[in-house]
């Protein structure tokens, strides 16, 4: 009577042998049986996909020694810096520290806004909520990481915009635009469906003659979350680029790019009212 040890191999076996997924004695085991089965398809089986297991590690052992891209590891810096500071703030000081960290990066913001008559309506410095803060700087590493590619910069082309905007007003549950920015010299490239913390993300990218591009990414908050209807533009540079941010009606809006701030602020004017 054929026993379990007799039996064939199933695939699933194989591929854990193959993997490397279990433990060494049965490991073992499936060896032992595997040998009972010599000059089967269930060997050939077994040495084509471990041909390819590591035909696929070659193909990308470079990638343990590739530099890390510039803007990937510069957002990465920022990153770690801020939750060092709040870190120690917290240590310092517990809740009140926190409280005078806000307060004081609130006026810091404030002090570095130009005090320009025609900015002060559209573009207050007010200090902004935790959430739609980390979404402006979740819009600047998104930018810093998908901005340098060449082949591959968005999911879907500007030439299927229609299919672009339904998809992504589906994913993200509300219709979507797409702002026209060829009177300030940027036309549309695409667009890509991103993660974030509180649901689904959508990121559409423009590019001058220049080559210099932008991208407007976008996305429900928290519904809770304070000042979540407030539409006045803010701005952040604690990112890998800088970015002007606003809220409205429980939306987030983020425009990020390697621009003056001047330049920047005037693509994210012409671009509200047409969101």
């Amino acid at each position: 009577m054929a026993t379990d040890n007799d039996a064939p191999l199933s695939d699933e076996e194989l591929h854990a042998l193959v993997d490397g997924r279990l433990p060494t004695e049965q490991a073992d085991a499936l060896r032992v049986r595997l040998a009972r089965h010599a000059g089967s398809d269930l060997q050939a089986t077994l040495a084509a996909w471990q041909s390819q297991r590591e035909h696929l590690k070659g193909l990308h052992a470079a990638w343990n020694t590739a530099p890390i891209p510039d803007g990937i590891r510069r957002a990465a810096d920022r990153l770690q810096a801020l939750r060092d500071r709040e870190a120690r703030w917290w240590r310092l000081g517990g809740m009140a520290a926190s409280l005078a960290l806000a307060f004081g990066m609130g006026w810091t913001m404030h002090g570095q806004w130009p005090n320009h008559a025609g900015e002060s309506a559209s573009a207050r410095m007010a200090s902004a909520a935790p959430d739609a803060r980390r979404f402006a700087q979740q819009a600047a590493l998104a930018h810093a990481i998908y901005q340098p590619e060449q082949r591959h910069p968005v999911e879907v082309a500007a030439a299927q915009q229609d299919h672009l905007v339904q998809w992504l007003s589906k994913r993200l549950g509300r219709p979507l635009k797409v702002p026209v920015l060829a009177a300030q010299g940027y036309e549309l490239v695409g667009g890509r469906l991103l993660p974030g913390d509180t649901g689904a993300r959508a990121q559409f990218m423009y590019q001058n003659a220049a080559g210099e591009r932008v991208t407007l990414y976008l996305g429900a908050l928290r519904a809770e979350q304070a000042g979540a209807a407030d539409t006045a533009f803010r701005f952040d540079a604690d990112g890998p680029v800088p970015c002007f941010y606003w809220t409205d009606s429980g939306f987030g809006y983020a425009l990020s790019g390697a621009l003056p701030r001047a330049a920047l602020l005037g693509l994210a004017t012409a671009v509200h009212p047409q969101l």
